[in-house]
């Protein structure tokens, strides 16, 4: 079986500029493919959230795109200091094991900064 090389999830936008200047402006993301009504921003190198542009756009309800970093303040300092807001958190969940904030996109969208109180989370079967 051939390995997957990369992941990508892709949102849909009522307005691609003002999803552009969310993604860079407020989560600091950078535009790798900019394809004319879909822009696909780099979280990783193999990981990437893409916006393409839809008169219907609306969030989908129970998905929720994570972005999972060491210092979940320290995100949520950045999302604030450019003017984004945090709709919940950042707080300890015991059910999970994590620490993670809440954030919607212009869309609705909704997006979760956290981290996994185990460190070695991905290493497990």
């Amino acid at each position: 079986m051939a390995n997957i090389d990369a992941q990508i999830t892709f949102l849909p936008s009522a307005d691609l500029e003002l999803s552009r200047a969310f993604y860079t402006e407020i989560l600091g993301l950078e535009v790798v493919v900019d394809q004319g009504s879909c822009l696909i921003f780099g979280v990783t190198d193999s990981s990437f959230v893409a916006v393409c542009e839809r008169e219907d756009a609306r969030s989908t309800p129970g998905v929720i795109v994570t972005f999972v970093t060491d210092d979940v303040d320290a995100w949520c300092d950045r999302i604030l200091a450019a003017g984004g807001r945090i709709d919940n958190g950042p707080e300890h969940s015991d059910r999970y094991g994590i620490y993670h904030a809440f954030l919607s996109d212009p869309d609705g969208n909704l997006l979760e900064i956290q981290r996994f109180d185990d460190p070695t989370w991905a290493s497990h079967p």
